[in-house]
Parts: C-alpha cells; structure tokens; sequence
C-alpha cells in the first residue's frame, strides 16, 4: 500500500470542525435544561437507594464514566451492563433505586427487554437519548432529550456528537445535584482519599511528624559544637532549642551555621543561646499536611516544629517528608 499523502493543514482543520460539531451539539443542550431536567434532579435527590446507570456499546461507556463522577460528587451509582443485567446482575437493583438509562438511539434491544422487569419493580427510571419518539423515551418517568443533527464522524457512524451530548447532560447532572446537596472539598476528599485532592484535604502533620528521640533537641545551656553533633545526627538541618520543661526556646538551623561561620565563631566556646534564632515557625498538632507545606513556601523553610498547647516541642516535620506523602 501506498503511504497517505499526510496534509497537517488539513489534519488541523478536520480536528476543528470535529469540535465545532461536537462543541454545537452541547450547546444545544442548554435550552433542553428545563422542568424535566429539574424533575430529573429532585428525583435523584429524593432517592432512597442509589442510583444505577445503564447503557449498550459506546453509551455504556458514557453510562459507566457518568455514574463514576455521581459517585465520585456524593450521590451513591454504579454502572450495571444491560445485557448481564438480563442474567442475573438485575438482583444487584432494588425498588428503592433510580435507573438512568443512557440510550442514543432510545431502542436499544438490550434495555428494551428489561423494561417489562423495570415496570414489575415499579422503578423510576430517567431516560437520556436522541430519540424522544422512541420506545424507551416513551416509557421512561421522565425523558432528558439529547439529539443531534449530526456526528462529527463524516459517514454518520461513529458515535461521536452522540455521546459527547449525552456524557455533558449527564455531568449538568452531577453538578446540580452536587450543588444542591452543599457537596464540599472536605465531602470530595472522603470519596477520593488515595488522590492529591484527598492527601491535600484529609493528610494531617500527625502521621508524618517525627516524634521522640527522632526530634533534634538540645538544652539552652548547650554550646554550638553540641548543636552541630545534634544536627548531625537527626539529619533535618536544624535542631529545636529547649529549656527543662521542654518548652521551645528557639531552633538553628544550616542557615543559621552558615552565618555563624562568616563571622569565625567558635563553635566550641559559643553557647547556642547566642546564635539561636528566635522567630521560627510552628504549628500545632491536627495541621493539615498541605498547610505546613504552604507555610514552608511562603517562609522558603524546610521544616517546621510541632507545638502542644503548652508550647512543648512534640514533633518535627521536613518538606521532604510532605513531598514523599504526595502532599502537592
């Protein structure tokens, strides 16, 4: 076979009136937003039970991503395949649950022969397609109108425009109810714990702290070369300076020896209590770990001390030990 003359120009311009379709399509969408999309919603809100997205081929896919993102923004879904629902995976559904049917053509045969099941159950079910004539449209509770003039594939086949359509009515779904339902960061977080979102909103300093003899700390009444020994070992770049009740006095740190050796101290005369700094940063246990690394940025530090309320050091954390949690 001949290698294809390759066009970029042309290339580019097929990929704009792609969008354009796809783009004009969803635009449509917003004058459909009206009492039936409102119905739709108080529906969802008002469910019991949770709600269960189903749809054959390319809407399956769009079925599956649109129940994802309901889970993923407080309103319990999964996806059921309509065809493994017909053998057996319908027992998964319950009279308490919604079912939203995702259906560009509205006559899928897969969901069509679950329909005399859905009406024995008495579910409510939410159709999205691009057929209001259609068998499943005409059957549902209430029907989402998703037509297009076209798909943006030039034989008029692949699933295109269609599913674009449908997956964007289905995300005006998630958001509204998201919305309604005071749906928050702290709310998103609990459903994503594993992501940077849930670390961000959910990781506190207290499990990542060093605790113990794993704190660099040494008396007021030390010497620098004391201090240096100290910093050595805990290997943080800084050590916490206390007093005998171990309140926190002040801290030094590698920047701080670096100024100290400027002015040719001696380390093995010089008490630590003139050269300490005394301004450092602290927070208290229950900061967020996200919180202590905005802190480290704003101050351009690597580490921070953890204070109870009675001003004793309990903890250190390091920006190295934010940045390995993946605390971004």
């Amino acid at each position: 076979m001949n290698e294809p003359q390759i066009n970029k120009t042309k290339i580019c311009d097929l990929g704009k009136q792609v969008l354009k379709i796809e783009a004009d399509a969803v635009n449509k969408l917003i004058d459909r937003i009206d009492t039936n999309f409102a119905d739709a919603c108080t529906h969802l809100l008002n469910c019991n039970g949770r709600i269960i997205v189903t749809g054959m081929g390319k809407s399956g896919h769009i079925a599956n991503k649109i129940a994802a993102t309901l889970a993923s923004t407080g309103s319990p879904a999964f996806y059921i395949h309509p065809a493994e629902a017909s053998h057996g995976d319908f027992g998964m559904i319950t009279k308490k649950d919604i079912l939203l049917i995702i259906s560009n053509s509205g006559n899928t045969p897969e969901i069509i022969a679950l329909m005399p099941l859905i009406k024995h159950l008495e579910l409510t079910t939410i159709a999205i397609t691009g057929n209001p004539k259609s068998n499943i449209a005409k059957q549902a509770t209430i029907h989402l109108d998703t037509s297009i003039e076209k798909e943006a594939c030039p034989l008029g086949l692949a699933p295109t425009a269609s599913t674009t359509a449908a997956l964007a009515m289905g995300d005006a779904i998630a958001i509204a109810l998201l919305e309604t339902r005071g749906f928050n960061k702290n709310d998103f977080a609990l459903s994503h714990p594993g992501g940077s979102l849930g670390k961000r909103l959910l990781l506190k300093i207290d499990e990542l702290m060093r605790t113990d003899d794993a704190i660099p700390k040494i008396s007021i009444d030390a010497d620098l070369s004391s201090c240096l020994i100290e910093m050595s070992s805990k290997r943080l770049g800084m050590t916490t300076i206390v007093d005998s009740d171990d309140k926190l006095i002040g801290i030094y740190t590698d920047g701080d020896l670096r100024r100290s050796l400027d002015k040719n101290i001696d380390i093995h005369k010089t008490k630590i209590a003139d050269v300490m700094s005394t301004n450092s940063k602290t927070i208290s246990i229950g900061t967020l770990a996200y919180e202590a690394l905005q802190i480290m940025e704003e101050h351009e530090i690597t580490s921070l001390v953890i204070l109870d309320e009675n001003d004793k050091v309990i903890g250190v954390v390091h920006l190295h030990d934010i940045l390995k949690a993946g605390v971004m």
